[in-house]
């Protein structure tokens, strides 16, 4: 029998003044799961153990021996992952100490981890540096990303993550042991082993042990939200098979009376959840600021200087085609049009930021709170951008207007979606809220490079690169739009019309000698770092074809002070 083994280093959530959150996983429920913490280990938190509800694996899961061409888990199965979570209390700010975590077997096996530090809720006027991230998604330069963050900068004192942590949320192997080397927990725990090949030279990447001391806040993307439950089709046809809540309200109601004859409203939740779209794994794996309205899907916290506002703005991704047999973000395919539960109703969006929403007025609410107004940084995370070269500004982030189009008969000979772009959401409503708050920073990702803008003193920023990047619309290169719809979608620059900013230390150069307003490479990967003590948010890249090569800082910028 193997010995057994924590699946994660410990990781710290939501700190308090006093207080801060120590979190882990194994595959064993065991008997006893604790924290030792203090200078000489000598004081004990006792943690809390839940399961994972939806953890599973199927054959697209990269498990087990690298060498194997079949998969561990043919089927798809269930993966019980354990979760621990211990609150260590009485800490005084500012002040540092190690930790260690244990978990024990029910036949007494013992299992610990290395030696981490922990700290409560860093005070005002503390010097910080922020780590700031998004779309790692298992993509090939993640490990060589992180361990560069380390190796350049040191120990930072939290990360911001504005979404899309892994591609099929409920796939456990993603998070924590894909045979690959690089999951999402090793990656930001320097436990990573990513062998990256570059012009036939082979370099092995370990990521960065961040997490372990630093605090982790996050927001949902479009791939922390899974779709209709199943036990029967792969794990990312469920990711990929949301569907519109309110359509599987109107399916409820006409099967009601079977699906749930005593009017059990938990019961009604449940089939509504499975039938149309969910976070859970992501919200089991995570203890992270919750708000009244919104729990830990929109949040704000204050951490030392800083008032962070996370908003819940995504929606899921549909391919920018009209392809009759994709059912895309503009149309549904041909062989689906008379079944429209197999409809993908465009890119729709999972939870209402519109004026008068629930989310806004919560948004509204906190931009006018003391804990705000008082804040010497204010910063906004979300995951869908404002401003981008992406492809993923087009189209207009509102919900899809469905046009069915007939045949003289009745039949339907069509369905396609249009974005009406005075409906956009974030640019209608959103943004005048920010604007009208003395916002500094809206970091957010999805488009897979990094680029930033500024209006009004306001600046915005997408720091992902890490090896998905699909470039930049600029120039020759143009993004796939429709023609003959309504709307005239942009094809290049930002579709919310601001210029990007030219980096200010060390741009890269295009073919024409002119230097580039963005970073979108598969090679050369890109963080950022927001220090308080400077007020600036610097950029760097490392160029993964020359593994010996140095870390270039190539951005800075300086946040306004209130």
């Amino acid at each position: 029998m193997d010995e057994p083994q924590l699946l994660s280093d410990p990781f710290l959530q939501l700190p308090t003044e006093t207080s801060v959150r120590v979190v882990w996983f194994t595959e064993f429920a065991g008997s006893s799961h604790t924290v030792a913490y203090g200078t000489d280990l000598d004081r004990i938190a006792v943690a809390t153990t839940t399961k994972l509800s939806r953890t599973r694996e199927d054959r697209q899961s990269r498990l087990g021996d690298t060498t194997q061409k079949d998969q561990v888990y043919q089927p798809l199965t269930r993966r019980d992952i354990w979760r621990h979570e211990a609150e260590v209390t009485e800490l005084t700010p500012g002040t540092r100490v190690p930790y260690r975590v244990t978990s024990i077997e029910s036949d007494g096996t013992t299992v610990s981890s290395g030696e981490f530090s922990l700290a409560p809720k860093p005070t005002e006027r503390t010097p910080l540096k922020i780590l700031l991230t998004s779309d790692h998604q298992l993509m090939p330069m993640v490990s060589a990303n992180l361990q560069k963050v380390v190796e350049t900068v040191g120990r930072v004192d939290a990360v911001f993550y504005a979404g899309d942590l892994v591609n099929v949320p409920d796939r456990a192997s993603e998070w924590f042991d894909d045979n690959r080397g690089g999951a999402f927990f090793p990656c930001l725990q320097g436990r990573a082993d990513y062998e990256l090949e570059r012009n036939g030279v082979k370099t092995v990447y370990t990521g960065g042990e961040l997490i372990q001391h630093a605090p982790l806040f996050t927001t949902i993307g479009n791939h922390e939200v899974m779709g209709r439950f199943s036990m029967d089709s792969s794990l990312y046809h469920q990711f990929d098979d949301s569907f519109p809540r309110s359509e599987a309200q109107q399916i409820y109601q006409v099967y009601a009376q079977l699906l749930n004859p005593n009017s059990d409203p938990m019961v009604r939740e449940a089939w509504l959840k499975n039938n149309s779209y969910n976070t859970d794994t992501y919200e089991e794996i995570f203890t992270l600021p919750q708000s009244r309205q919104g729990g830990k899907k929109y949040y704000a916290v204050t951490f030392g200087d800083i008032r962070l506002v996370v908003l819940y703005v995504t929606h899921n991704w549909r391919m920018p085609t009209i392809d009759p047999t994709v059912r895309g973000r503009y149309s549904e395919r041909e062989q689906d049009l008379n079944n429209p539960q197999n409809w993908g109703y465009g890119e729709h969006i999972f939870e209402p930021i519109a004026k008068g929403s629930t989310q806004y007025l919560w948004l509204e609410e906190e931009l006018n709170s003391p804990e705000f107004k008082q804040a010497k940084y204010k910063v906004v995370m979300l995951h869908h951008p404002p401003h981008s070269l992406g492809d993923n500004i087009v189209p207009a982030y509102t919900d899809p207007v469905q046009i069915i189009e007939r045949h003289q008969d009745g039949r339907i000979k069509a369905v396609r979606y249009e974005y009406p772009k005075q409906n956009d959401y974030i640019i209608r409503d959103v943004l005048p809220l920010i604007e009208a708050s003395e916002v500094q920073l809206v970091l957010f990702g999805h488009s897979h490079l990094w680029n930033r803008f500024c209006n009004l003193g306001i600046n915005f920023l997408e720091t992902s690169n890490v090896g998905n990047s699909y470039g930049a619309a600029i120039g020759d290169k143009k993004r796939p739009v429709p023609w003959g719809f309504k709307e005239e979608y942009v094809e290049t620059g930002d579709a919310n019309g601001l210029e990007p900013v030219i980096p200010t230390i060390a741009p890269l150069m295009g073919e024409d000698g002119k230097p580039l307003p963005y970073m979108a490479s598969n090679d050369i990967t890109v963080f950022s770092i927001l220090d308080t003590e400077a007020g600036t948010v610097s950029s760097y890249r490392f160029d993964t074809q020359e593994p010996q090569s140095a870390v270039v800082k190539f951005d800075e910028f300086h946040i306004y002070k209130t």
